[in-house]
């Protein structure tokens, strides 16, 4: 969904302030106690935006090709149910995460809970801003549990929307490095209106130091507006590696439909 216009804002105390970052910091203190293990998956750039009542359905996925038999097929599929209990803060649960590695078929490796907590009005700073924190169970045995955490930025500058997301990895429980892993997101789109619906050519970059995965791509995305209060996302793209650890190119997709 779109931003509330720059015209709007609420006012908010310093108290309230303090509490939405509590609940971040309480939030992922209970995860890395949490005795679960994941697959990662996540090819998306998250906005930091909360609307208090909208429900989200959302499904997402990527697919690698490549002529190197470790890379070619990797592929990962999300399905996910969020619903905003508040100004600030958006609980998501994915009810399925499916991956497939090279020369394997897909299954499913696991759930998520995911939740998005906006930190600050909309235009009251140079760019908005969130904090994303989830943990994860896999059904795989044997592999370490993961935790993840991370500011969220969003700046609108006429008709061009920037995010940049900033998420850090921490494996836990049996088997776990120990040690934090850093990953970034980017994407940049200018957005125009076509009747009843959003166009917004973009890319989008990503940044895996530890996968040894750097990928920059066009993107294509869209909202359309039918009637009620309800709205239909959707994002198709490709990115393509821009070192030798990374797939040659990786086929993104995503349809989201949020209603109040």
């Amino acid at each position: 969904m779109s931003p509330p216009s720059r015209g709007w804002k609420i006012n908010m105390n310093f108290a309230q302030r303090i509490m939405r970052t509590a609940v971040g910091g309480l939030l992922l203190l209970a995860l890395t106690g949490v005795q679960t293990a994941r697959a990662d998956n996540d090819f998306i750039v998250y906005s930091p935006y909360v609307y208090q009542g909208q429900t989200e359905v959302e499904a997402y996925g990527f697919a690698s090709q490549d002529g190197r038999p470790n890379l070619n097929g990797t592929a990962g599929y999300n399905i996910s149910v969020a619903h905003a209990m508040t100004s600030w803060w958006k609980p998501e649960v994915y009810v399925g995460e499916f991956n497939r590695f090279p020369g394997s078929n897909t299954y499913l490796s696991g759930y998520e809970f995911e939740n998005t907590f906006q930190l600050t009005d909309v235009g009251e700073y140079w760019a908005d801003i969130g904090f994303l924190a989830s943990y994860a169970y896999v059904r795989q045995p044997g592999q370490p549990a993961q935790a993840e955490f991370g500011p969220l930025f969003e700046k609108h500058t006429g008709h061009i929307y920037q995010r940049l997301n900033l998420i850090w990895e921490k494996q836990i429980g049996a088997g776990a490095s120990g040690q934090y892993m850093f990953r970034g997101a980017y994407s940049m789109s200018y957005r125009f209106n076509v009747g009843r619906s959003t166009l917004a050519p973009g890319l989008e970059a990503y940044y895996r130091p530890a996968d040894n995965a750097h990928q920059i791509g066009p993107m294509l995305s869209g909202e359309f507006y039918p009637e009620g209060r309800s709205e239909l996302e959707w994002r198709i793209g490709v990115v393509y590696g821009v070192n030798a650890g990374a797939p040659v190119r990786t086929l993104l997709g995503r349809i989201e439909y949020e209603f109040f």
